[in-house]
């Protein structure tokens, strides 16, 4: 038996190396949230007539309103279209870092045997481990 983590046997995982590959997974998720956070998407509402751009780190570069929106007896729906779009970006946003994130953790089930932790059921919590 050699020790390894997630080994059928019984085996004794090796944590020093355990603890190793958690530290580049650390440094993986640093630089997946950091590269989200830079990257840009744009939300839009009623068809694209009203735009915003923000990155993943939810920085607000724009707002884009279609002039034929303009009503200034329905003010009521620009704004509505306004906030649509900011959901819309924040979503976007939202799910731009959970991809980069998930698919660094999503790997760490083998590092931690495949499955559950010591058997008992209860998976790991990439997030927990991580103080994330």
């Amino acid at each position: 038996m050699s020790g390894a983590p997630g080994e059928e046997g019984g085996g004794i995982p090796d944590f020093g190396s355990l603890l190793s590959q958690l530290g580049q997974v650390q440094e993986n998720l640093r630089q997946a949230q950091e590269e989200a956070a830079h990257t840009v998407v744009e939300g839009s509402a009623g068809g694209g007539v009203v735009r915003v751009t923000a990155t993943g780190g939810l920085e607000f570069h724009s707002v884009r309103i279609d002039p034929s929106v303009l009503d200034p007896a329905d003010v009521d729906m620009l704004e509505d279209l306004v906030l649509a779009a900011v959901r819309d970006a924040v979503e976007k946003a939202q799910a731009l870092t959970s991809e980069a994130i998930g698919g660094i953790t999503g790997n760490l089930g083998g590092l931690l045997g495949g499955g559950p932790l010591g058997g008992g059921g209860a998976t790991a919590d990439p997030k927990g481990l991580l103080g994330l």
